[in-house]
């Protein structure tokens, strides 16, 4: 979807420096593919927002070749990339950049009309999809910051735009609007538009598909978030096992997981694959929790369940090696040697480490092993009450 090639953009240098250029960015490559979260980072002056104006197509290279949906825009003219611009790609700022003396509904059919031609209805279709139906003939000065973000989100998405490019799209934001915020980019993502995004922040960037670390307009590191992410999701499935086997309800802001995603994100991208499913909160008070008190409660769907029977046997079965047969006795040690195993054991490991310790039921402080397929024997369903902090034991 997004390609830069060997691009270069420089500008001259202070007018005392007689012919110094600054490099902003500096023989840069980048391919980002069709659907994917870029986020970008970087300290100031590294070529983030160079970068987004050269996608957004607000500037050109020096050098080098820009590739979006299949056309080279390097070398079109001003009003060629203006037309580039309002068919592929939707703008979200920090500063929001309405017009002041235009009502939401206005700012967003204002994008109408630079692309074709504005439509009243449609644009205000735009703005119930970001909540925002019933401010509409509010100007900016009568909305919040966060309202005002979803103003801009609304005219970013009114064209349709396969590519969203968002430069610190939650940085003038309060927590409960940064939710918001990020809430409808997820949706977008779900959509599968592409999205570049730069921000400061690393639990937003840790939103994206993959980080890209920016310094002196070249690109220093780059970080890829998917294995990070299933290994929080077996932490999760691990706490939902446990919770189970105690049977207690699993309410999603009393999880502790440890990671960097956000629980409630973390649960949100689990549903999405089919781990987890999330319910309001049952009418019967429980463990002090009053009724009705709002929160969301998770549960296991079957594959769910059969992955987290595999990563508790995996852990469980090391915690038996380790302790029977290679005499482990600091428990430190032995949880963390377990918790490695838990991640990195195949099926065929792991019912030879089951074979050799003759198909143990329990780990060594009881809590039970759930059985593979060389046992023999089905998977028990978990109930068993047993102590949480042996929830990996």
């Amino acid at each position: 979807m997004i390609r830069l090639k060997d691009v270069s953009r420089l500008y001259p240098a202070k007018a005392e420096a007689s012919g110094g250029v600054i490099r902003a960015l500096d023989d840069f490559t980048l391919s980002v593919e069709p659907g994917e979260w870029v986020a970008i980072m970087g300290p100031s002056g590294s070529g983030k927002s160079t970068l987004v104006n050269l996608i957004g197509c607000l500037d050109r290279p020096t050098e080098g070749e820009i590739w979006l949906d299949g056309v080279n825009v390097a070398n079109m003219s001003p009003n060629e990339l203006n037309r580039v611009r309002a068919e592929k790609v939707g703008f979200i700022f920090q500063q929001f950049h309405l017009i002041p003396y235009l009502s939401a509904l206005e700012n967003v059919m204002l994008a109408q009309y630079f692309h074709s031609m504005t439509d009243e209805q449609e644009a205000l279709e735009a703005l119930a999809r970001v909540g925002l139906k019933d401010r509409a003939e509010h100007v900016p000065a009568q909305l919040s910051g966060g309202e005002q973000q979803r103003v801009c989100i609304a005219r970013a998405l009114i064209n349709d735009p396969k590519i969203v490019l968002a430069d610190e799209p939650t940085g003038n934001l309060d927590a409960v609007n940064e939710e918001i915020v990020l809430r409808l980019l997820r949706e977008l993502h779900r959509q599968g538009r592409t999205i570049v995004m730069v921000t400061h922040d690393p639990v937003v960037a840790r939103l994206a598909d993959r980080r890209i670390e920016l310094h002196h307009g070249k690109i220093a590191e780059q970080e890829v978030f998917a294995m990070a992410d299933e290994e929080q999701f077996d932490e999760v499935l691990e706490e939902l096992w446990a919770l189970a086997e105690n049977g207690e309800i699993a309410e999603i802001e009393r999880m502790e997981v440890h990671g960097a995603l956000p629980v409630s994100i973390a649960i949100e991208k689990m549903a999405a694959l089919g781990l987890v499913v999330t319910t309001p909160h049952p009418p019967e008070p429980h463990a002090g929790v009053s009724t009705g008190d709002g929160s969301m409660i998770v549960e296991l769907t079957e594959r769910g369940r059969q992955r987290a029977a595999d990563i508790i046997r995996r852990h469980r079965l090391a915690e038996r090696l380790f302790t029977d047969s290679l005499a482990l006795e600091s428990e430190t040690e032995i949880e963390q040697q377990a918790c490695k195993f838990e991640h990195i054991l195949s099926t065929e490991a792991t019912d030879k480490i089951c074979t050799f310790l003759g198909h143990p039921r329990t780990c060594p402080h009881g809590a039970p092993i759930p059985p593979g397929p060389c046992c023999g024997r089905s998977t028990e369903l978990v109930g068993t009450s047993i102590k949480k902090s042996d929830r990996h034991a």
